[in-house]
């Protein structure tokens, strides 16, 4: 049964509303339209999100968005089947603006609202690139806030392998620009210096690179970034770009050797990576080349689609309906989990099937 899919984003300091078709003969769904607005400029004079400024701008972009992306589609309101948001982890009153906004349209529409975990967002949002990857896979997950590796054998059917127990990835890039005083946001930052620098300049630590293990840890780093940058003192202005370069360059080994290592643990031959950081070049590269070696394809999400988006929250929706993992209901009282290991995904009461 073919559906129409509409997705809702809201879980920080982006707003995306999406629109997708589900063909339901196993074929992936497509991507109709979608439309994104990031609070980026809003929040750069605070030097982080604000979660309440975060909520109150969600209120007024998420409805324009929806009408944008109808439009774009070709679509009308009426003809949507399902409408999806984010149900965690994230802000809370962020969460709550996509939940309520969802639930109020379903209601009047008459149609079932399904909630959807930001993270398996991320991690399915590969299948919306012009190269989608295949199940079984090792996924690795970068974001601002996490940092996983899990072996993936279906939607739904999730393993992880390792995960990080401290600072993610994306809060090593983004705390150590913070120290160099580049500002918000910091990672991107990071790495448009890092490529005037010099990655061997400064001898960074590896943190849990030797472990045996697959799990990660990056505040070891934040604080060598830190005792470096005192160390250099006057001279940090000039040697900023090194700096950055080699802590880019410390992140960017770990990652691509743990990766390696739950390839060879799984034996699988297939990795996709997913999340923000999924979009930085010396990663792309470095993994590009090592996976290239070991004969193991690669997947990303479009660069576009790497931050937060309604597209990947609509696609996972549909894959999770898809798949017989979760039903669509009416049943339009909602709550959100701002802490929702991805784990823990569990189907909740007795859902009114689509």
């Amino acid at each position: 049964m073919s559906l129409l899919i509409l997705g809702i984003e809201s879980s920080c300091d982006e707003t995306g509303v999406a629109l997708v078709r589900s063909t339901g003969d196993g074929a992936v769904p497509t991507l109709l339209s979608h439309a994104l607005h990031s609070q980026i400029d809003m929040h750069q004079a605070y030097g982080g999100v604000v979660p309440e400024l975060a909520s109150r701008d969600h209120i007024r972009r998420v409805l324009p968005l929806a009408t944008q992306v109808l439009a774009d589609s070709g679509h009308a309101l009426r003809e949507v089947d399902v409408v999806a948001y984010t149900r965690g982890p994230g802000l809370a009153g962020a969460l709550l603006v996509g939940a309520g906004v969802a639930c109020a349209l379903g209601a009047a529409l008459g149609k079932p609202v399904l909630g959807v975990h930001h993270l398996e967002g991320h991690l399915l949002s590969p299948f919306l690139s012009a190269d989608p990857p295949e199940f079984p896979f090792v996924a690795l997950l970068v974001s601002g806030g996490h940092t996983q590796l899990m072996r993936v054998d279906g939607v739904g059917r999730y393993e992880i392998l390792g995960e990080t127990i401290d600072d993610a990835a994306g809060e090593a890039f983004d705390k150590s620009a913070k120290l160099m005083g580049l500002g918000y946001p910091g990672g991107p930052a990071l790495s448009r210096l890092a490529e005037q620098g010099s990655a061997t300049a400064f001898k960074l630590p590896r943190p849990l690179l030797h472990s045996g293990d697959l799990d990660f840890s990056f505040a070891g780093l934040k604080t060598a970034v830190l005792t470096q940058a005192k160390k250099l003192g006057d001279e940090l202005e000039a040697r900023k770009a090194d700096l950055a370069a080699s802590t880019e360059a410390a992140i960017v080994e770990v990652l691509v050797k743990k990766t390696l290592a739950a390839l060879k643990q799984t034996g699988l031959k297939r990795v996709v990576v997913a999340g923000g950081v999924g979009a930085n070049r010396l990663l792309r590269a470095q993994l590009n080349a090592a996976c290239a070696q070991n004969k193991v394809r690669v997947h990303y999400p479009e660069l576009h689609l790497c931050t937060d988006n309604g597209a990947m929250i609509a696609m996972a929706a549909a894959m999770r309906l898809q798949a017989g993992q979760q039903e669509a209901n009416t049943d339009y009282a909602f709550d959100v989990k701002p802490r929702w290991p991805l784990d823990a995904i569990t189907v909740p009461g007795t859902p009114t099937a689509v």
